[in-house]
């Protein structure tokens, strides 16, 4: 299995997961494998991004670093701070924003890759994109207010 194939495999994993993780925490529960698979394969995920060509600093890359410091901030708030005072919220919006960017990237590589929906937006311009990335924004805001007021402090 190439680096190539690996990097794809977790992206799909951290999404998978991720979405089972915002809806477990928009209902005020963090079921800790599954947290944890989700928080890794997104760590894993941005890791192996940055030895794949094209080299340099370009919008992945930075993508990457985005989402390796949201999910710094994710996993010290969860498992270092356990949840408390300002560290539940903090963990809700950077576990939200960490995964989004994931699916924002996923939803992106589907209107590259896959020729039916490469034929709806090809420069990823036209509306058929705009509109999936404007659903998937507001799937996760939902997902972000709802963990902020229903999660609770861990142990």
């Amino acid at each position: 299995m190439t680096l190539l194939q690996i990097h794809v495999a977790l992206s799909l994993l951290g999404i998978v997961a991720g979405l089972a993780a915002m809806i477990a925490m928009s209902q005020g529960k963090l079921p800790p494998a599954l947290t944890a698979i989700f928080l890794g394969s997104l760590v894993l995920t941005s890791a192996t991004g940055f030895p794949l060509p094209p080299h340099g600093l370009d919008p992945p890359r930075i993508v990457g670093i985005v989402s390796l410091v949201l999910l710094a901030l994710a996993i010290a708030a969860l498992y270092l701070f356990r949840l408390a005072g300002v560290w539940r919220w903090i963990y809700a919006v950077t576990a939200t924003i960490a995964c989004w960017l994931n699916c924002f990237v996923g939803v992106a590589q589907t209107f590259m890759k896959i020729d039916f929906f490469h034929a709806l937006a090809p420069t990823q311009q036209e509306p058929p994109f705009l509109i999936a990335q404007l659903a998937v924004l507001a799937l996760f805001i939902a997902f972000g207010w709802l963990g902020v007021k229903r999660i609770r402090r861990q142990g």
